[in-house]
């Protein structure tokens, strides 16, 4: 690690990725695809935890892949975030994510999907202008929960 970059940097820097993962979760629920694909460098990548083989590139894509999704009430729980430094324009992070869902126009509070999915993020980032980006986002799946009957 490079002695210049100090341990307050590094701290900062862990805390601002940790923001950046909980926004992306954030405008994802809101469905706000221009905002989310703005969080990754302009050639990054990101694989959905269900399609982890077939990632959309560059922010166009990413933004197009977002809007183009069917129409549903969303949340998604984000923990165990993991953040690794490695100086101070690269990081890498690690984190679990649990999806809950239900149709568009439910009651208020929805019932969700009797299915949730349970999952996690590998994170490349970079900063870029001051600011920390993801430039490779790869989900993957680790459970699929299923009601008795569903």
């Amino acid at each position: 690690m490079n002695s210049e970059f100090d341990v307050v940097a590094r701290m900062t820097s862990a805390w601002e990725i940790e923001t950046l993962i909980c926004r992306f979760a954030l405008l994802n629920d809101a469905g706000d695809a221009d905002a989310l694909a703005a969080l990754f460098t302009l050639d990054g990548s990101f694989a959905r935890p269900s399609e982890p083989e077939r990632p959309a590139r560059g922010r166009e894509a990413i933004a197009a892949h977002f809007r183009d999704r069917p129409k549903r009430l969303t949340r998604h729980l984000v923990s165990n975030i993991v953040v690794d430094i490695e100086g101070p324009t690269a990081a890498k992070a690690q984190s679990y994510l649990v999806l809950y869902t239900a149709p568009v126009g439910s009651t208020t509070p929805a019932i969700a999907d009797p299915i949730q999915l349970i999952g996690g993020f590998v994170d490349r980032l970079v900063r870029e202008d001051g600011e920390w980006r993801f430039a490779e986002r790869r989900g993957s799946l680790a459970l699929r929960i299923t009601p008795p009957g569903a």
